[in-house]
């Protein structure tokens, strides 16, 4: 396995006698704060949501941080937290499902975390407001789909593991990946088809 390149900053947060919110982990914090948040929005479609599961998930780094012996990379040790963290809540939180739709409905911008269309194949010109609404049925097929093929789903396009990185986080095999970004591919062609369809073809 490749050297990680964190390990110089877990080790020194390690070897703090009291594992504080400051100094060396405050510095992993703001390392990780950004792509836990986007793990986390992008799984519970709620940034109230996303908020609460990344909390959750630096409260079990801080805690079980002292544990972790680089058996696997650190950022695949936090990305499996934050989507354990994220499904979790999605679960006990059945009732305020798919929140963050109706702030997309409002023209809210969910601070730029939605899906990105970029087709560089696609010629066509789109006016703006069919660009946002290609976007948020985009992002809605990706809501729809089920947590496991979510979070594969997530990891690949949006946080662009490979392969033998998100088999590493998830803890699966290789070819389970294959199998459910299979899964997940078809699933999303079956929602986006009439939609590509409606947007480029008229």
């Amino acid at each position: 396995m490749r050297p990680d390149p964190d390990e110089e900053l877990i080790r020194a947060c390690q070897q703090t006698v009291e594992l504080g919110f400051d100094g060396s982990f405050n510095t992993l914090y703001e390392r990780y704060k950004d792509r836990v948040y986007n793990v986390c929005y992008r799984i519970t479609g709620s940034p109230t949501d996303a908020l609460d599961a990344s909390q959750e998930t630096f409260g079990t780094i801080h805690r079980k941080l002292r544990d972790f012996r680089f058996q696997s990379r650190f950022s695949s040790w936090v990305y499996r937290i934050a989507v354990n963290a994220s499904i979790d809540l999605k679960r006990r939180n059945r009732s305020r499902r798919l929140a963050s739709l109706d702030s997309v409905r409002d023209g809210e911008d969910s601070d730029g975390l939605r899906f990105d269309v970029q087709d560089e194949r696609i010629e066509m010109p789109m006016s703006s407001a069919s660009r946002r609404e290609l976007e948020s049925e985009i992002q809605r097929a990706i809501d729809r789909l089920s947590p496991k093929l979510r979070s594969i789903t997530i990891l690949r396009y949006i946080e662009s593991l490979s392969y033998d990185e998100i088999a590493e986080t998830l803890e699966i095999s290789l070819g389970t990946v294959k199998s459910r970004l299979a899964r997940a591919h078809e699933a999303l062609d079956r929602e986006l088809s009439p939609v590509l369809h409606k947007h480029y073809l008229g």
